[in-house]
C-alpha cells in the first residue's frame, strides 16, 4: 500500500511537440496535473526528467508551471535509472515507493520501469498519467509493465489511497483537485 512518507513521484519527458503528440493528449495532461498538485499535497518528492532536452525542447508549460522550483534532470538513456544525476536524486529523497507519470508509455517510462523493479522497487505506474503516440502502443507498454511485476493504476485510485480515509486532514485538498 502506498504512504505519503515512502514515496516519489517520478515525472517523465512531458516536452515539446511529443508530449502535442499523444494519444488522449488532454486527459493526460489533466491528470498528470492532478498527479503533481496531489503529491504536492502530502509533500512528496517529485523528480522531473527531459529527454535530450536541446533537441526535444523543454518540459511544456502546462506541466513546468506546476514545478515550483524542481529542476528537470537531461538524460539520453530511455531509462531514467541509466543517468547517474537521476539515480543520485532518487536515492536522496529515501522513497521506496515509485510512482511512474509520463511519455512514452513503451519506451521510457517502461525501460525506467524495468530498472527500478530490477532494483527491487515498488513501481507503481499511473496508467492515466502516461501515454504514447499511439493508443495501442500505450496498451503494449503497460502490459509490458504489469508482465515486469510492475503494479497499473490511476490518478484518483493513487490519491485516495494515500489519504486512507475521508476524515484525513488533506481530504478537502483532494477532493478540490479531483473533482
Amino acid at each position: 500500500m502506498l504512504t505519503a512518507e515512502r514515496t516519489v513521484l517520478v515525472v517523465i519527458d512531458f516536452q515539446g511537440n511529443l508530449a502535442q503528440a499523444m494519444a488522449d493528449r488532454d486527459a493526460l495532461l489533466e491528470n498528470a496535473r492532478k498527479m503533481i498538485q496531489g503529491i504536492q499535497v502530502f509533500d512528496i518528492p517529485l523528480i522531473v526528467t527531459e529527454q535530450i532536452p536541446a533537441k526535444l525542447g523543454p518540459t511544456i508549460p502546462e506541466i513546468s508551471n506546476l514545478l515550483h522550483g524542481v529542476t528537470p534532470i537531461a538524460k539520453e538513456s530511455f531509462s531514467c535509472c541509466q543517468n547517474d544525476v537521476f539515480m543520485q536524486a532518487l536515492k536522496k529523497t529515501g522513497c521506496e515507493q515509485i510512482l511512474l507519470t509520463g511519455i512514452e508509455t513503451h519506451i521510457c517510462v517502461y525501460q525506467t520501469a524495468l530498472d527500478l523493479i530490477s532494483a527491487g522497487y515498488p513501481v507503481f505506474v499511473v496508467s492515466d498519467a502516461v501515454s504514447s503516440r499511439t493508443a495501442g502502443n500505450r496498451e503494449i507498454g503497460l502490459q509490458l509493465i504489469r508482465d515486469a511485476g510492475g503494479t497499473i493504476t490511476s490518478t484518483e485510485s493513487v490519491l485516495f489511497e494515500l489519504l486512507k480515509t475521508a476524515a484525513h486532514e488533506k481530504f478537502k485538498d483532494i477532493f478540490r483537485i479531483v473533482k
